[in-house]
């Protein structure tokens, strides 16, 4: 059994579950990362709607590999309660869409407190969300996101060191494009980062605007290879911000769109992005499901 499973942001193909559902059939991708579905975020899905979502994706072969949540996403003097409640739901969610894992942030510092009183905040802030994961049977996957705490090297490694334990519900996602965005080299962030590492979004970006990835400036087909290389393991998903979709637009600043590939419809862009993923993971040698 291969041990790398690749999913899609499929959001960004179309908003509802059918154009999402049509858009990884043509991909053939049969996961998603759930981040919106007919117009509801995952973190405001109706459980009787999630259980409508359920049935379309089983008739169609395709599961939720991870819950793409905004949670994390807002400022450290933002009101806490409303993260908490968005992880509560999708506890809620989790046996309905038969997902467990959770993508989130490490929030923004828009009132420029000090370095060491965001770290604090945002670490106090994860240290619960963790907490509370085990008690809902959650797996948090932080990702480096820009202007957030966990942006750069430096603060990633700091989370990882004080929440990702063996056997945890605390694991790290690694993304080429962000760093790249951020103004660091993404080789030289693997090789620091690479031991804790659990999870990849595949995008990419050259010169400010995003490219299919393998074709940016985020060293993807290098680090892929020494992935496997080092026998890693773990999900990947395609995130592709190739145009600026309403998915896209909702997760804020991002780089800018590609002038090529921004005039397409969605589902088109969607699935050159997937393709390109696809064909890079065949490139390097890589079994995956």
């Amino acid at each position: 059994m291969p041990d790398w499973t690749l999913s899609a942001f499929s959001d960004e193909a179309g908003a509802s579950c059918e154009e999402q559902i049509a858009a990884l059939k043509q991909a053939r991708i049969s996961r998603m990362d759930l981040r919106s579905i007919d117009s509801f975020n995952c973190t405001l899905l109706p459980v009787p709607h999630a259980k409508e979502v359920r049935k379309k994706l089983d008739a169609a072969g395709i599961q939720v590999q991870m819950f793409g949540s905004p949670i994390g996403k807002i400022d450290i003097a933002d009101d806490f309660s409303v993260d908490v409640e968005k992880l509560k739901h999708l506890g809620q969610l989790a046996p309905v869409l038969g997902c467990h894992a959770v993508r989130i942030f490490s929030y923004y510092n828009k009132t420029n407190r000090s370095h060491d009183a965001w770290r604090d905040e945002s670490l106090r802030r994860l240290r619960e969300l963790s907490a509370l994961a085990v008690t809902l049977k959650l797996v948090l996957y932080h990702e480096n996101e820009r202007h957030i705490f966990g942006d750069l090297c430096q603060d990633v490694q700091i989370i990882a060191r004080e929440l990702r334990k063996a056997g945890g519900a605390f694991r790290m996602i690694f993304d080429f494009d962000n760093y790249t965005q951020s103004g660091e080299n993404a080789w030289e962030n693997w090789l620091r980062l690479g031991q804790v590492t659990d999870a990849f979004h595949l995008k990419d970006s050259r010169g400010g605007q995003h490219h299919p990835v393998g074709q940016g400036d985020g060293y993807v087909r290098e680090i892929l290879v020494d992935a496997l290389k080092h026998h890693w393991k773990g999900p990947l998903a395609v995130e592709p911000h190739l145009s600026h979709s309403g998915a896209v637009a909702q997760t804020g600043p991002s780089g800018m769109d590609n002038v090529v590939y921004s005039k397409m419809p969605p589902a088109e862009s969607f699935h050159i992005a997937c393709t390109a993923a696809t064909g890079l993971l065949n490139q390097v040698g890589a079994s995956y499901h």
